[in-house]
Formats: C-alpha cells, sequence, structure tokens
C-alpha cells in the first residue's frame, strides 16, 4: 500500500501473557503494510495466535545502517510500518528508537499504541512509592562503569526501575546496597507469566536470598528512591527513632489485627520525626 504521507506506529505487544495485546493492537498489526520486529521469533508466536499475515522484518541491535534508511524510504514513499519489542512497549531499553528518531528527524507522522511495559506493570505491584519513578534501563556490564552509574543516581528521590538479567542480579544487588544503602527493594520476575513473582524487601535481605537460590526468567528490579530529608537529619537520632518504631511493632499486643494503613496512620502520629513513606517500609520490611 503506499499513498501520500507514511506513517511509524509503535505496538505495544505482551510482555508475557500473549492475552495481554488491545483490540487496536491487533487491528494495527493486520493494517500495516510491514512490521519491523526486535525479535522476528517471537513476533511469529504472536502472529500465529492471531493469524496476523503482514511481512515482518528484522530491527535489533545488530540492524544496518542501510537497512534502517530503507524503512525510513518506505516511510516516506507513503507506506505505513509498525514497530514492535520483543515485549513490552516499542523504544523503551530497545532498538525500536533508531527508527523513531529517523522518522521524527524526517517529519514522518509517529503514532504511538499504549499497551504492556514491565516497568510500569512491577511498579504498580511494587510497594514502593508510585508518585515520582525514574526509569535507569540496563546497567552497565563492566563493574566500574556500573558503579559510575549508581553513584550518579544516589540523590535521586524517585523509585529507581532497573532491567536486569538473571546471571548479573546478585551483582547488581549487592552494588546497590554498597553504593545506595539498604534501601527497601523489589525484585519483580517474569511478569503475566506462570511463574511471576515479587519479592519485596531490602536490599541486604534480597542480597542473601540471592545466594540461596538461581535467578531465572525476565526480571525487573525497583529500588527505593532517596530520601534527601532523612539522610540530612541526625542520622543516630534517626537511627534511635527506627529502633523505637520496630520495638513498637515487636509488641504483640500493638499490632493485633490491624491492618497496614492503620498502623501506619498511628504510627506517624507517635514518631513524629519520621516520614510517613519511611514508616510504611518499616511496618512493610516486618510484617
Amino acid at each position: 500500500m503506499t499513498g501520500a504521507e507514511g506513517e511509524l506506529f509503535l505496538i505495544a505487544t505482551p510482555i508475557g501473557n500473549l492475552a495481554d495485546i488491545t483490540l487496536r493492537a491487533l487491528e494495527t498489526l493486520r493494517m500495516v503494510d510491514l512490521v519491523a520486529a526486535e525479535d522476528t521469533r517471537t513476533a511469529r508466536k504472536l502472529f500465529s495466535r492471531y493469524q496476523i499475515a503482514t511481512p515482518l522484518v528484522a530491527l535489533h541491535d545488530n540492524t544496518s545502517v542501510r537497512r534502517l534508511e530503507e524503512l525510513l524510504k518506505r516511510l516516506q514513499d507513503g507506506e505505513r510500518i509498525g514497530v514492535i519489542s520483543e515485549a513490552g512497549t516499542p523504544g523503551v531499553s530497545d532498538p525500536g528508537y533508531r527508527l523513531i528518531q529517523l522518522a521524527a528527524a524526517a517529519a514522518i507522522r509517529i503514532t504511538p499504541l499504549p499497551g504492556a511495559c514491565a516497568a510500569v506493570a512491577a511498579l504498580s505491584a511494587s510497594a514502593l512509592a508510585l508518585d515520582a519513578f525514574y526509569f535507569a534501563g540496563f546497567l552497565p556490564v563492566r563493574p566500574g562503569p556500573c558503579r559510575r552509574r549508581l553513584e550518579s543516581l544516589q540523590e535521586i528521590e524517585a523509585t529507581l526501575i532497573f532491567y536486569e538479567s538473571p546471571r548479573r542480579l546478585n551483582r547488581a544487588l549487592s552494588l546497590l546496597e554498597e553504593v545506595l544503602g539498604d534501601r527497601p527493594a523489589c525484585v519483580a520476575r517474569e511478569l503475566t507469566k506462570i511463574h511471576e513473582e515479587f519479592l519485596r524487601y531490602p536490599l541486604s535481605h534480597l542480597r542473601v536470598l540471592g545466594a540461596e537460590r538461581e535467578w531465572r526468567g525476565e526480571i525487573t528490579l525497583l529500588v527505593a528512591g532517596c530520601d534527601l530529608e532523612l539522610r540530612n537529619r541526625d542520622p543516630e537520632m534517626m537511627a534511635d527513632e527506627e529502633a523505637r518504631l520496630q520495638a513498637r511493632l515487636a509488641d504483640p499486643g500493638f499490632a493485633g489485627e490491624r491492618s497496614t494503613r492503620d498502623l501506619v496512620q498511628s504510627l506517624t502520629a507517635e514518631f513524629p520525626l519520621l516520614k510517613r513513606r519511611r514508616i510504611y517500609e518499616i511496618v512493610l520490611s516486618v510484617s
């Protein structure tokens, strides 16, 4: 199909469960002239499930400049091209952004189709702060650059979100604890799949768990942001206050059958030096 104006569609696809795809995404995948996929093998499974016959072409990290230019030329000639990631939303820690940049520079219309995203799905169930987040993607493989990257994130107050491979997760947990401190964190594993798992513990606890198990599957790692206000207070005084709070929670007669919300509300009034968010984190860590 050709026409006066081409269009690039950024189509979110499932991150595991193939049922997590929108009707609009299916309609668009069937309508476009070509689909550029990060992994054509994964795309063919999706296409087979929903009887989609649109031609596929690879668009991955090793895609040549010539291939990108060919795709851009087809857009300029009026074709409609869809872009899909291996899983989730195109352009988010995947090579689709290279074609997106070329299309934007050439004033090609770009239309995003919202849908699954591992970072957002993991954040929503992490029990960490949701009011602000910082997506940091994959950490550098080499220890030196990885440490420097984490040091650059030390004072960010938003919840930090990383993608990590199973074989590098233990190293990442150790470096995170060493550079950022023992913050609340969450390992979200195999999202939307049969073995979906959320591990919500401080980094030190996750590090110990990692030494006892073999991580498998797709992993999203979330870490609480820096509490600058708390960090700037007298550290000894704040440590004493947190110790008193934990002792209060350890009292069998205090917590009873009360909900987490009720406990946090009561403790916020009793421990005014501690921020409500920090109280919430401590309550979760001992529950």
